[in-house]
């Protein structure tokens, strides 16, 4: 069950509510966002009088959420929900993220996101922490690449989206970026989806390689809980067989998330490819599927890139994808 208070409700009133769960034996886990507080009921639900919890001043609605994700059910948000990140509406239209896999030398960045942002990126993407399978795999330049990326946004004006690994580093990656991204291997890691939960920045979610769709929205949950509704979801391609493609762009996950939360959703069809060649082709699909943009690895040079280059676009592919994408998006 999921308690949703209106807009404005004060402390006395969300005490009214949980005083009044405890009286049903429940227990209550209240999570204060930006827009409205929302409190989730633990306990055996059957005994619960749902009319007389909704008629409690300050409550909005009272219903049962069975499924294992709470916070994010558009059952309890029916509303889409749109964020703003430095003027860029996420949610609201079309955005596009660009940029090179991993953060590079400081002249090569720069090019890249003044290419990406003349194409018509709003948002630059890089990494600075590069967590690799491999030890032996380049790792990141991590604290200098990150101030080469704030560098990018004061040059360049454009919003940064960069991965965070490790609860530890919160604060420091928070100086730099705009959007906190979880990485695929770190969808599971819930200490860290607590820890942004109260962070003041928006979370950019990416789907683990192996997980349903059920389960990428109660990691979703563990940041909302927290307090911090403006999450990112991105499909960025699960596992399977098929050995043609680096990964499975599995774009049922657009359409699904849209109907099961009110989270804007993006797609990383360079991750749910591997290959440059697909890039264009599931764009296309992946915004005619309904989501909300894209997150692409762009790159002057692929073929020097420090890492991913067999799936990296270049600025002029970048133009025609945005081109082509927005004509789909004008057709509905």
């Amino acid at each position: 069950m999921v308690v949703v208070m209106e807009p404005g409700s004060g402390d006395s009133q969300i005490a009214r509510v949980v005083e009044k769960l405890k009286t049903y034996g429940m227990d209550a886990d209240i999570s204060r966002g930006e827009e409205r507080t929302i409190i989730g009921i633990i306990g055996d639900e059957r005994e619960v009088d749902f009319d007389s919890i909704a008629s409690l001043p300050g409550v909005e609605r009272a219903m049962p959420v069975l499924k294992p994700y709470k916070y994010v059910s558009r059952h309890v948000h029916p509303e889409d929900k749109v964020i703003d990140v430095e003027g860029v509406r996420i949610g609201e239209g079309l955005v596009f993220m660009a940029g090179p896999c991993s953060v590079e030398d400081e002249q090569t960045t720069l090019r890249i996101a003044e290419e990406v942002k003349q194409a018509g990126a709003r948002i630059f993407r890089g990494g600075a922490y590069k967590p690799r399978t491999s030890p032996w795999s380049f790792q990141g330049l991590r604290e200098k690449g990150l101030e080469i990326l704030s560098k990018v946004k004061r040059q360049t004006g454009l919003a940064i989206v960069t991965e965070v690994i490790d609860s530890e580093h919160i604060d420091l990656v928070g100086q730099h970026t705009d959007i906190f991204q979880v990485g695929m291997r770190n969808m599971r890691n819930y200490a860290l989806l607590s820890r942004l939960g109260g962070a003041s920045k928006p979370v950019l979610l990416k789907r683990g390689d192996s997980s349903k769709l059920e389960e990428w929205l109660a990691a979703a949950d563990y940041i909302v809980r927290n307090g911090n509704e403006n999450v990112i979801l991105c499909e960025r391609g699960i596992r399977t067989f098929e050995d043609y493609t680096r990964n499975t762009l599995d774009l049922n996950a657009v359409v699904g998330a849209k109907i099961e939360s009110f989270l804007p959703i993006i797609v990383d069809p360079s991750h749910g490819t591997g290959r440059k060649d697909l890039v264009l082709a599931m764009s296309k699909a992946a915004i005619a599927a309904g989501a909300d943009g894209l997150l692409l690895e762009v790159h002057v040079r692929p073929e020097t890139a420090w890492s991913d280059g067999k799936q990296s676009i270049t600025p002029d592919v970048l133009r025609e994808i945005i081109r082509s994408c927005k004509q789909i998006r004008d057709l509905e």
